[in-house]
């Protein structure tokens, strides 16, 4: 075990420690954190059209900023893209996040000098948290890979432009450069095939104890490193410790995983954003992510099942339950206010505050006033995998409202690894589970509204083809897992194979 690793450990321990006073203490970390956002905003273009000089608490703060979305901050967003300073935070955001957007084409979520900081040091405490609980730092001794977007940045009227990943790709501390693939080089590759084929020349022959990215991408480079060498995971790198993964639920993919890893392995899940770091793991024997009280964000929540009502609940932190679906609306020292980043979560643990992602908003199958969530979708997949050798790559689902024949259905879209021997059976272990867990599904099934789901098998590879078709194909991009419509579906139909 070398130096760096040793020092690590107790380093590791104080960072815990120092975490932990602020998570024990939620409410007056989160007084002050929403204090420090109103007095920095207060001069800004956005704190004076929306009077924060007399908002003096949270319920002042209800009535005079109202809940929106990137289109609701649209107008301010735009000056800031053309320069002006001092709009929705003081002074120029360092750089802007670029991220997908739908209605307004490309979105630019602003980072600051105040929340960039943010973003590294939860990153790096995700890292701490497992050497404090493991007592074990001899990662840190081989080497690491991130898979992310190119840090090749743009620059937009001063200000640097890229993708969330790409930006954090130059806060890389210096005791992990030597650690870090894959190289500069090859990390600046924009297509995706041919940068995961760099990847693959560049680590199969070290020593890789850390790999992150988002799953379905890792996935693809496990393949590769599995079809060129005929060995697992387990074989290529037997130092592998553990796998940090964000912005999916990873149970779908866990099988498919440890088939081409070769063996168990520990997992860290993180929360990362364009608009703020939200929450890491911070212990492998609890469940949730450990949500980030004291890293500039003052967070709201607003019940899933109200959203769409006139008037929905919008409390803070301290009238949170647990069992309850929220939707999360961000304050930020990025200058974001009232912003609903789109996901819903739910409370894993109050003591200290813990969560887990459950799905989109705007992510549901609501046809005929179901209203399935990602949450029972994911649920639903992994019980019918439970103790079985069945693996999946990827999957969705949508809405068959107008079938040629008989009565409308969920229609599935799955591609697998491993198949079930009985398709109709795997099928109708998955509508059983969605009927127990949403009443209104169960009702619609009972009263013959809807017939059950029906699988459709898309062909091995075909998600990746789906995502070349539209322009998505890389590993920042993930696909929705349900929709209320029939736009990805209609275009998969094209990647099926016969059942």
């Amino acid at each position: 075990m070398s130096i760096k690793s040793l020092l690590a450990i107790p380093f590791a321990k104080i960072v815990t420690k120092n975490v932990y006073q602020w998570a024990n203490n939620p409410h007056k970390t989160q007084e002050k954190v929403f204090q420090y956002l109103l007095k920095n905003a207060r001069k800004t273009q956005f704190g004076i059209d929306h009077d924060f000089e007399n908002i003096h608490n949270y319920e002042d703060f209800k009535k005079k900023v109202p809940v929106v979305d990137y289109e609701g901050l649209k107008l301010y967003v735009d000056k800031v893209v053309t320069g002006e300073a001092d709009v929705l935070w003081k002074g120029k955001p360092l750089y802007f996040a670029k991220t997908s957007g739908t209605t307004s084409g490309a979105k630019y979520i602003p980072i600051t000098k105040e929340s960039m900081p943010t973003h590294i040091t939860a990153a790096r405490n995700a890292l701490l948290f497992y050497i404090s609980e493991k007592n074990d730092a001899s990662f840190v001794d081989g080497k690491m890979i991130f898979l992310q977007g190119s840090p090749v940045l743009q620059e937009k009227n001063g200000v640097k432009l890229g993708r969330l990943s790409g930006i954090v790709a130059h806060y890389v501390p210096n005791y992990l450069q030597k650690n870090r693939l894959p190289s500069w080089e090859t990390n600046c590759i924009e297509d995706w095939e041919t940068k995961v084929n760099a990847i693959v020349e560049e680590t199969i022959h070290e020593d890789m104890r850390v790999i992150s990215g988002i799953p379905s991408w890792v996935q693809m480079y496990f393949e590769k490193l599995v079809e060129k060498t005929k060995k697992p995971i387990s074989e290529i790198f037997p130092n592998f410790h553990f796998f940090i993964y964000g912005g999916v639920n990873f149970e779908p993919y866990k099988n498919k995983f440890e088939s081409l890893i070769g063996k168990k392995i520990e997992y860290i899940e993180l929360y990362p954003a364009s608009e703020g770091f939200i929450a890491f793991q911070d212990s492998q024997k609890a469940t949730g992510m450990l949500l980030q009280l004291n890293s500039g964000i003052f967070y709201e929540f607003i019940p899933a099942n109200e959203f769409f009502t006139e008037n929905p609940t919008r409390i803070s932190l301290k009238d949170v339950k647990m069992g309850e679906n929220y939707v999360l609306i961000l304050n930020t020292s990025a200058g974001l206010w009232g912003y609903n980043i789109g996901d819903t979560v739910e409370f894993t643990s109050l003591k200290p505050y813990r969560i887990k992602v459950t799905g989109r908003i705007k992510h549901f199958i609501s046809a005929f006033g179901e209203h399935v969530i990602g949450k029972e979708v994911e649920k639903a997949l992994n019980d019918a995998i439970s103790g079985t050798k069945i693996t999946i790559s990827e999957f969705t689902v949508a809405p068959q409202v107008n079938p040629k024949s008989g009565l409308p259905y969920h229609e599935w879209f799955i591609e697998f690894e491993n198949e079930p021997e009985n398709l109709e059976v795997f099928a109708s272990k998955i509508d059983t589970s969605m009927q127990s867990q949403n009443i209104y599904y169960f009702d619609l099934i009972e009263g013959k509204v809807l017939r059950p789901l029906i699988i459709r098998k898309v062909k091995k590879g075909g998600f990746h083809e789906y995502m070349k078709s539209i322009g998505k194909f890389g590993g920042q991009n993930k696909i929705p897992q349900l929709a209320d419509h029939r736009k990805i579906a209609e275009v998969l139909e094209g990647f099926l194979i016969e059942n």
